[in-house]
């Protein structure tokens, strides 16, 4: 009997914001594809249900608390899944956080809580992850960034500027990192049915957004590439955007 090969298999991948959303859809497609998974959230409960889920079907994978603008918790995280796993060779910066307020009612602690959580968060995580991939001169990173990159509304300044400064950040280290064999890819991502916009906008039409699920499947669609190929930038956009051409 042949046992059926997985896309993905033998592979080590760490989610940040894993416990819901589409970081846990992440972490269930990633499973799905034979990857061993490791949940990182700064919810400790999220991340055990979601880790415990995907041990049901038969996945390998862990979890840790973990606040991603701390950097001595960063650090343990990786060093845990590591000696768990093995080297890192899949990261995905997922988590994110926003505060929708015009900007004279933004407090300076909610502008720092983004800040620290959606940009200075991949920055700690892919340079210490970076002591795990560069002996293997190989490693894939994934930001997850937005159409709040790229275009901008009101009231979202401080996400707009995260989100703009994590693709530059993307595209730095693409540059950066492809001498070591390391690829970087940036995922703009269009509007989904997650708690980040449902809990924040209750009365939104679900028909103008996607199923996590989807955008998942397109990150293990990139993960997959030959070893001589990379994709710096990929978009996935609902069918019914609207801050979109």
């Amino acid at each position: 009997m042949t046992l059926q090969h997985t896309p993905l298999e033998g592979r080590t991948a760490l989610v940040t914001g894993g416990g819901r959303g589409l970081g846990k859809a992440l972490c269930e497609a990633l499973g799905a594809g034979g990857a061993r998974v490791i949940i990182a959230d700064v919810r400790a409960d999220l991340a055990e249900q979601a880790a415990l889920a995907l041990t049901d079907k038969g996945y390998q994978t862990m979890h840790c608390a973990v606040d991603v603008g701390d950097e001595q918790q960063v650090a343990d995280c990786l060093d845990a899944g590591r000696e768990r796993f093995g080297a890192i060779d899949i990261l995905i910066n997922n988590a994110g956080v926003d505060y929708t307020l015009p900007l004279d009612e933004l407090e300076v602690a909610q502008w720092d809580h983004v800040m620290a959580t959606n940009l200075r968060g991949p920055f700690l995580f892919c340079k210490r992850v970076l002591e795990q991939m560069r002996p293997l001169g190989s490693g894939h990173i994934i930001n997850i960034t937005s159409t709040a990159a790229k275009r901008a509304w009101p009231n979202a300044s401080v996400y707009h500027a995260s989100k703009w400064g994590l693709l530059g950040f993307s595209h730095a280290l693409h540059a950066e990192l492809r001498p070591l064999g390391i690829k970087v890819t940036a995922v703009i991502a269009g509007g989904m049915r997650t708690p980040f916009l449902l809990d924040r906008f209750p009365d939104i039409d679900l028909a103008t957004l996607q199923e996590p699920a989807t955008v998942a499947a397109a990150v293990v669609q990139v993960l997959q590439m030959p070893p001589d190929s990379v994709v710096p930038e990929i978009t996935v956009l609902p069918m019914g955007e609207t801050s979109w051409p």
